[in-house]
């Protein structure tokens, strides 16, 4: 058996691997293999892409010797169901590997143990738990659509040193850097869907593509209760290129959502007449459709709501070296908002960094 330091060495090579398939595997977790024999990797793997092998098959068939009797690393339970592909337990089993290191069990309903105990009942060594915190950072947006049926949510804003995000008279353009919209721009393009609301869809007429184009071509979404965008819009006359849906509340006219749906676009209509309610069930439709990563980008109000649900799990924020004033000139978040600092929202696994003339503050929110 390997000692402590090169068995933590070994998987945190795996989840290295694994994170290769960030924007390529969804809904799929990352997963990442190594196999060693004698103190030597042998094999290594990564899940790639949806449909594609899993990690273990990956680094079994990457071998350069006979796996028989080694021990494999692995950031996620090996699978016992046939999905896209066949289960890699069956493999695993077939290799006669000696012991399989997993870093953490999968919550999926169609394994949840049952990879494990078929392992265990081959006669092969089973070890869960190493790096386990790391590996549950990694696949986070998967173990929530997992438990919760909702998507990862992950919002960004750009704001001038002194919180706005326009001016009082609406102009946004440019607070940020290019570097940092180039950073917006990879995020985009490994994301299930970008969501706005519906001023700033109207003020800004964003296109919401990645530019350059990432592994996944994002679903636009525009929170617009009573279809205020204007056909003319570049989100509208561009939506049978790229996929557009209108998120629409009780209140808007059947002619403008046949207009939209006329021009390629999809109105998705939600009865809620509570704008945090209405958030809540896109949400759970964004689940239903196997959505893992979302981006919301603004505006305040859709940025509010979200954390007023309390479903924002990470953030962007880009801050501009300007500063603007003015009191009617728009804070970047609004909503309803907290009612004592003991109930604030913090971040963990905090990052920060100067791009040109900004700063890049990234984290997750601590939930309780």
């Amino acid at each position: 058996m390997e000692n402590a330091d090169s068995e933590h060495k070994w998987m945190e090579l795996a989840l290295q691997l694994a994170k290769a398939g960030q924007g390529h595997v969804e809904p799929n977790p990352m997963v990442g293999c190594v196999i060693v024999r004698e103190g030597r990797e042998i094999g290594r793997g990564f899940h790639r892409k949806c449909g594609e092998k899993h990690a273990e098959i990956e680094a079994l068939d990457a071998c350069t010797e006979n796996p028989q009797g080694a021990t494999v690393y692995v950031t996620l339970e090996p699978c016992c169901h046939t999905g896209k592909t066949p289960p890699c337990v069956g493999r695993l089993i077939e290799a006669k590997v000696q012991r399989v290191v997993v870093a953490q069990a999968d919550p999926f309903p169609q394994v949840q143990g049952g990879g494990i105990e078929q392992l265990q009942a081959a006669g092969i060594q089973v070890d869960v738990g190493l790096m386990q915190h790391e590996a549950r950072i990694l696949n986070a947006p998967y173990l929530k659509r997992v438990h919760k049926q909702r998507p990862w949510v992950m919002a960004k804003w750009a704001m001038t040193l002194d919180g706005k995000i326009a001016t009082r008279t609406g102009e946004s353009q440019w607070i940020s850097s290019e570097a940092s919209r180039a950073i917006v721009h990879e995020i985009r393009g490994r994301v299930d869907a970008i969501v706005v609301g519906s001023q700033t869809a109207v003020a800004d007429n964003p296109l919401l593509t990645a530019r350059p184009p990432g592994p996944r071509v994002a679903t636009r979404i525009v929170v617009d209760s009573e279809l205020r965008v204007l056909p003319d819009s570049k989100l509208v006359r561009s939506a049978r290129e790229f996929p557009t849906l209108f998120v629409a509340g009780p209140k808007h006219t059947a002619e403008k959502a046949v207009a939209l749906e006329d021009a390629g676009c999809e109105v998705l209509r939600l009865p809620e007449e509570d704008h945090c309610k209405r958030l809540g069930s896109l949400l759970d439709e964004l689940g239903k459709r196997g959505m893992t990563n979302i981006l919301v980008e603004g505006g305040a109000g859709l940025l509010g709501g979200i954390f007023d649900i309390g479903e924002v799990d990470e953030v962007h924020v880009f801050v501009g070296n300007r500063i603007i004033g003015g009191s009617q000139a728009l804070s970047a978040i609004n909503g309803i908002g907290i009612e004592s600092m003991s109930r604030a929202f913090e971040l963990t696994e905090r990052s920060s960094k100067l791009l040109e003339d900004d700063v890049y503050v990234s984290g997750r929110v601590m939930k309780s």
